[in-house]
């Protein structure tokens, strides 16, 4: 299993953690972190991370190529995080992160190498081994010969306070990749706790979440 690294940067209290039930529409998620990415920045709201699933969706970040997106059978959105096309849909949790990085540090790279290792930290709570790829963004699984992604990462920040966040592939249609080359990388593939035989509900997946989020991001008293 890769080593996990210390993490020596600035950590703060256990931000609000919800989970929505249902499918929430893209819009709507949008919306609420716009405003709450807002509200953080000026002091009225605290830090929160907000765990959903959507509806069968494409969307596409700020370096998407309209050559990426084969087939548009579900919504296309346009999206103000980083990064190409990915999917969200039902059996994938969608993790959306709202932390103020004055209070923490106030480093983008070292954020997102930091989800990374949350993603990984989880994952290894079913024994899955998950790793980071040099030059690509998301947490990938060697199998065998080949190696397939299971989870991507797509953020923005505006005034040093983070939105967007993580989507982990639980036990998504993952027929539905096809319609794009996820997040640009062509030559791999993508694959979820179900796709490698590991049976696990969302409740297990959210309580696998929150426990590595406190271990990466949490100030221990």
């Amino acid at each position: 299993m890769a080593a996990l690294f210390e993490i020596d940067r600035p950590k703060a209290a256990t931000p609000e953690w919800q989970v929505r039930g249902g499918l929430l529409p893209y819009p709507d998620a949008v919306a609420f972190m716009e405003a709450r990415a807002d509200a953080i920045a000026q002091g009225g709201a605290g830090e929160m991370v907000w765990l959903v699933e959507h509806p069968p969706i494409y969307t596409a970040g700020t370096s998407a190529k309209d050559s990426d997106l084969i087939d548009a059978r579900f919504p296309v959105f346009k999206t103000g995080r980083g990064g190409q096309f990915t999917y969200h849909g039902p059996g994938q949790r969608v993790g959306y992160v709202m932390l103020d990085l004055k209070r923490r540090k106030a480093d983008v790279r070292g954020y997102v190498r930091d989800l990374e290792e949350w993603l990984i930290r989880a994952l290894a709570r079913f024994d899955v081994k998950g790793e980071r790829r040099e030059g690509r963004v998301g947490i990938w699984v060697a199998r065998g010969s080949r190696e397939d992604k299971i989870a991507a990462i797509g953020v923005r920040v505006r005034k040093w306070v983070t939105f967007h966040g993580i989507a982990l592939n639980v036990a998504p249609d993952l027929s539905h990749f096809t319609g794009i080359v996820p997040c640009g990388v062509r030559g791999h593939g993508v694959t979820s706790l179900a796709d490698l035989g590991i049976a696990v509900s969302m409740v297990e997946i959210d309580a696998a979440l929150k426990a590595a989020f406190e271990e990466v991001f949490v100030q221990v008293a």
